[in-house]
């Protein structure tokens, strides 16, 4: 069964933002560059699941290149699955594109895909499973 993990929003800068959140409570558990994927990214717990700030390393990152088209703010949406390639192979089979055929590592040491939003109605979605 699928979870609702974290809610990536782009970010020009982490500890620039970071205080919008904090002065509502949030704290940050720490923060973490994932280099393949060209980011930066602080986690901050909320209930349940976690809100995930994303900070481009660099002009060729996807999230540089998504602030620049769009700006800031809401970049995808995170479902924690049991069985990553199981789940992939499903929405494969329902036609859905997906941005890699093989899942790669992310933050948290969690394996992760990212479903191309023409499959999902305009929504950036990613599929994580825990490292554990």
């Amino acid at each position: 069964m699928s979870e609702l993990d974290h809610i990536g929003i782009a970010v020009e800068s982490i500890a620039e933002r970071a205080g919008l959140y904090e002065a509502l409570g949030l704290q940050v558990e720490g923060v973490e560059e994932v280099p393949k994927q060209g980011v930066r990214v602080a986690f901050l717990p909320i209930g349940d699941t976690r809100l995930e700030l994303l900070e481009p390393t660099g002009p060729e990152s996807p999230v540089a290149r998504h602030l620049a088209r769009r700006g800031p703010g809401l970049h995808h949406i995170c479902l924690r699955v049991p069985d990553i390639r199981a789940a992939m192979a499903r929405l494969v089979e329902e036609g859905c594109q997906l941005l890699s055929e093989e899942p790669q590592l992310g933050a948290d040491g969690c394996l992760v895909c990212f479903v191309h939003p023409k499959s999902t109605g305009g929504v950036l979605l990613e599929l994580s499973q825990s490292g554990d």
